[in-house]
């Protein structure tokens, strides 16, 4: 899978993407990510890519033609039915991992545009057929974050990005609570312990108990 991300802060990623198993992903080649800078689009000597918004309001408004020159430019080669491009937005549909499961099957390239200022002009989603995202009811500064959270909810629908593709809660009996040694330890005089189902070793009754408890 190939992840194009449009962002003003490439550098953003740095930390997350070189971490743990998305790293591991990545140099393994099971994943791909490349970045697209609006301001790389842009022939203005000082490269601004925001401008004043019509009819007034506060902030800026990154400008849509280094947007749509970027995402171009990460769609060029490329098959329109083996894309989707995501614009995110806090006014979006919400973020799932359905929609990240079925979106991770059916698409090989993901262009993600991270937004920033006051947003992006609207007139990119008209250009391209977007899927407006959002994936909370809350405001951040940025799209970058939630493009990471996005980034790794689909990498780990990628056979091979976990160590062990059951590890993928929504695929496997989970709960919410888990244990592991020592099976008794005491905290200011009290003692805590792991349930007792868990070390009988009764298979059945451990995934009724699992089961009962399931993460919703």
């Amino acid at each position: 899978m190939y992840f194009h991300i449009i962002t003003l802060f490439r550098n953003a990623f740095d930390s997350y993407l070189g971490e743990s198993i998305l790293k591991r992903a990545i140099e393994d080649k099971k994943i791909k990510v490349s970045f697209y800078n609006p301001r790389d689009f842009v022939k203005d000597k000082w490269k601004r890519i925001d401008r004043p918004p019509y009819a007034g309001g506060p902030g800026m408004v990154i400008q849509a033609e280094p947007v749509i020159a970027a995402v171009a430019k990460a769609m060029a080669g490329r098959r329109k039915q083996d894309v989707k491009i995501i614009f995110l937005s806090p006014s979006g549909k919400q973020f799932t991992n359905s929609y990240a499961s079925k979106t991770a099957k059916k698409y090989k390239n993901i262009i993600i545009i991270c937004g920033r200022y006051e947003g992006i002009d609207a007139r990119v989603k008209k250009v391209f057929k977007t899927d407006e995202v959002s994936i909370g009811p809350f405001v951040l500064t940025g799209g970058e974050l939630p493009a990471m959270v996005i980034l790794d909810a689909m990498a780990r629908q990628v056979r091979g990005v976990l160590g062990n593709f059951d590890s993928l809660e929504e695929c496997r009996t989970s709960v919410s609570d888990v244990y592991t040694r020592p099976e008794t330890f005491i905290y200011k005089g009290k003692s805590y312990r792991v349930p007792k189902v868990l070390l009988s070793g009764h298979r059945a009754k451990i995934d009724k108990w699992k089961k009962r408890y399931l993460s919703p």
